[in-house]
């Protein structure tokens, strides 16, 4: 009897043991694959992330370039000096002086005042002219607040400071305010074949005429005084 108890209690003892065996072999199986299922959770939530990381990267707005303002400003006040310095020398030693001929006659300083525009043009409209240097002045200042492109800063410069140069005169030459005449006095000699007698000009409207030839340039470039270029708008 006592052999028998002991034997059914073995049989307990060792049916227990079996199915405490496959209750710890479930319970880490369900550990495992929690485990399995919060590592593949972790690693979505990583993949979001980059995702939402990503357009946020590439909509970051780019670098502006910085204002050339004091570039333009700069090149401007060298041409208008150079220009003002260049006419009181001219006006000091060549009045009532007969021309001096430079290259071998290829050019003359021959000093003549000017009434009209570039080149002696439009003479008699003095008052027309100084306006639209005005204007000129007016419009290069309103762009140069959002100039960032270096070879527009200093075409605009050119620009400026030639038209400053002639304005100047206008103002305060003789024979009045904003009729005056600009001082001219570089003069080529006459072309050969079409015989063609070359303006009078000055160093203001060599100035003027190379920073409206670069802007031409830039343009066909399609480079804009903002730092950006046409394809790019277009992209």
């Amino acid at each position: 009897m006592d052999d028998g108890s002991a034997e059914v209690s073995d049989g307990r003892v060792s049916h227990g043991g079996v199915s405490g065996a496959e209750s710890s072999g479930a319970e880490s199986s369900d550990v495992g694959e929690s485990d399995v299922g919060e590592s593949g959770v972790g690693e979505s939530e990583a993949d979001v992330s980059a995702e939402t990381a990503a357009p946020a990267e590439s909509d970051a707005p780019a670098v502006r370039k910085p204002r050339r303002v004091p570039v333009l400003i700069g090149i401007a006040a060298l041409a208008l000096t150079i220009d003002v310095v260049s006419k009181l020398l001219v006006v000091q030693h060549l009045e009532n002086h007969a021309p001096i001929r430079l290259f071998g006659g290829a050019m003359y300083l021959n000093l003549y005042r000017n009434s009209g525009a570039a080149f002696s043009i439009g003479e008699g409209q003095t008052w027309v002219f100084t306006l639209i240097a005005a204007a000129v002045v007016f419009v290069i200042l309103r762009v140069s607040r959002n100039l960032r492109s270096l070879p527009w800063a200093c075409a605009l410069g050119l620009l400026l400071g030639g038209a400053l140069g002639n304005l100047s005169d206008r103002i305060f030459r003789e024979p009045g305010l904003f009729r005056g005449h600009v001082v001219d006095f570089l003069q080529f000699h006459t072309f050969p074949v079409v015989n063609y007698d070359f303006p009078v000009f000055n160093l203001a409207d060599s100035a003027i005429v190379t920073g409206g030839c670069l802007m031409v340039l830039l343009s066909f470039l399609g480079m804009q005084p903002d730092g950006t270029r046409h394809r790019d708008k277009e992209a």
